[in-house]
């Protein structure tokens, strides 16, 4: 990833400088509350992310976003999007709004947000009932997505997803050159076949990483979680995320989800033939991902088999049966 100045000051950000940017904006806000010092790191690789007790026994959740990842134009754009989903009474966490200001600045410069800490259950698997609640809340968000046009966020394409990713993870020193061409090869074919697959397709602005780890539950109702990656892309991206599985009973559960989303909008059908080439893409664009932040301390330690001749041998088999799906599915 881009050697940014303030990436250093990100990795240690200290509890003090965490406290203190939030106190400051929480005064504001709330004159007289301040934090306790009780503050829980949250599970966040890509951002730093905390739940931060108040003293008047209420919690906030502080996102601390990583330097060169997205512009502040991005980010901003990300908060819109939310809360225009938050007007149109859609269950998504908004950031706070101080002034009409969103997005807020450590002394060194990194960008944060604070946002209400929502309290629900995660759920892995999800009943027909809960499937098909999540399916209207969806066409909802994309109901909003279909008029809000991003500018600044990026388009999901595969030239952006897979061939640039295919070219980062090359140029890197994190694959055994043993593996080089093979991996080449069954990128460049998945690329030029979601090519083909997503030409000319409709696209809206929409989530983008909904999957079920992004949405949290109280009782029966949904909310939707983190819009760190919120994009332009073909409907259906957020449809395949939910359940991402494959065979009868990953069919079946779509139909419930897609159940609940024609009650809001229509679905063309016809592009759940799209799910194994955006598949293919998500799985090119998470290696470079990860090899992107390689230098960041807490990935080796997340994911220590990744660079291995282990890790490259099982991703290039699993890009060659996508291949031999896509084939099939000719």
């Amino acid at each position: 990833m881009p050697n940014h100045p303030l990436l250093e000051d990100f990795f240690r950000l200290t509890p003090e400088a965490i406290l203190d940017s939030v106190d400051k904006v929480v005064g504001e806000a709330m004159p007289g509350v301040r934090s306790t010092g009780r503050a829980l790191a949250l599970n966040s690789l890509e951002n730093r992310v905390y739940d931060i007790e108040l003293d008047d026994t209420s919690h906030v959740v502080a996102k601390f976003y990583r330097p060169a990842r997205w512009t502040r134009a991005q980010i901003q754009e990300e908060h819109d999007f939310l809360f225009a989903l938050d007007e149109s009474e859609i269950p998504v966490v908004a950031p706070w709004r101080l002034d009409d200001q969103s997005l807020f600045e450590t002394p060194d410069g990194i960008l944060f947000a604070l946002y209400t800490k929502v309290s629900g259950r995660l759920l892995d698997e999800l009943d027909p009932e809960r499937l098909r609640t999540l399916g209207r809340y969806i066409g909802r968000i994309h109901n909003v997505g279909e008029h809000f046009h991003f500018h600044h966020r990026l388009r999901l394409s595969p030239e952006e997803w897979g061939r640039k990713s295919m070219q980062y993870i090359l140029d890197s020193d994190l694959m055994d050159p043993l593996y080089r061409e093979r991996y080449r090869q069954a990128c460049e074919a998945l690329v030029a076949r979601a090519e083909v697959a997503l030409r000319d397709v409709p696209v809206i602005s929409l989530h983008g990483d909904c999957h079920l780890g992004n949405t949290l539950w109280q009782q029966d109702a949904p909310f939707f979680l983190d819009f760190d990656d919120c994009m332009t892309a073909p409907a259906v991206q957020d449809i395949w995320m939910v359940v991402r599985g494959r065979g009868d009973y990953a069919d079946k559960d779509r139909e419930y989800l897609l159940e609940g989303y024609s009650k809001f909008r229509e679905f063309d059908v016809r592009t759940l033939r799209l799910i194994e080439p955006l598949r293919a893409l998500r799985m090119i664009h998470y290696s470079a991902w990860i090899a992107r932040r390689w230098q960041d301390p807490s990935f080796p330690k997340a994911f220590p088999f990744f660079a291995t001749p282990r890790y490259w041998e099982e991703d290039i088999q699993a890009l060659q049966e996508v291949m031999a799906l896509m084939a099939d599915a000719q």
